[in-house]
């Protein structure tokens, strides 16, 4: 894949390095000894058509996966699948393509939030419902938080992590349900993100495929589609 940044294309590259075994097509498949338990399978479809998967040297004996012949994505699949191993949703994985991080709209009342700003923050999280919480993973403690104000009122909000000991910062957004579609997440995504290269950090913004209105966020954001990413639960 071309035009990402090195910091991203290493992480992935790193992330499937180990034994190779025969496959078809334009697939990678590795057996990757460092790959964590929690997370036995991995598969990496590119926007570039390529496709790299993975396991840990456990899950590969327990599929046979050296008996099994030149191995498909689909053969790969049904094989897990017949070992107990559930998929999780897959993800979408956006990445800044460019040099540079697209200024925030400062018309939006957006800063960088702190702790003295706990109690708008406490106020923004009631507001939300209990599944956006969980799905956006927005948290006042964590690394870089920015968020957008209507007067006193948090209405959006967006907050980062270091992604696995690497330089790229894991971000998640949320926006209050009855100030969507005003510019808000946009404002705080890309104050984060440029954030985050500021610090040395690539940042990456992961959604559910299927939902739509993130995507379109994303885009909105000058993020790029990478791939689609889908990790399994631990087969035993």
């Amino acid at each position: 894949m071309t035009g990402f940044p090195r910091a991203i294309l290493d992480y992935w590259h790193e992330a499937f390095d180990g034994r190779r075994v025969d496959t078809e097509g334009d697939v990678t498949l590795t057996v990757v000894p460092t790959l964590s338990p929690r997370r036995p399978a991995m598969i990496l479809e590119g926007q570039d058509g390529s496709t790299r998967a993975a396991l840990t040297p456990e899950l590969a004996e327990v599929i046979g996966i050296d008996a099994a012949g030149m191995m498909t994505v689909a053969g790969l699949r049904d094989r897990l699948t017949g070992a107990g191993v559930i998929f999780h949703d897959p993800d979408f994985l956006f990445y800044l393509a460019g040099d540079t991080a697209s200024a925030a709209d400062q018309s939006k009342a957006l800063r960088q939030l702190t702790d003295a700003d706990r109690a708008a923050f406490d106020a923004f999280q009631t507001e939300a419902s209990e599944q956006d919480l969980e799905e956006a993973y927005v948290e006042l403690d964590h690394w870089a938080v920015f968020g957008c104000f209507d007067g006193d009122r948090l209405v959006s909000a967006a907050s980062a992590l270091p992604w696995q000991n690497s330089r790229i910062a894991d971000l998640g957004v949320l926006t209050l349900s009855d100030v969507r579609g005003k510019g808000y997440a946009r404002a705080v995504v890309q104050a984060i993100n440029r954030h985050s290269r500021q610090q040395g950090y690539e940042p990456q913004y992961r959604c559910q495929i299927d939902n739509h209105a993130s995507v379109a966020l994303a885009k909105a954001c000058d993020l790029t589609l990478f791939g689609k990413w889908v990790v399994a639960s631990d087969a035993s």
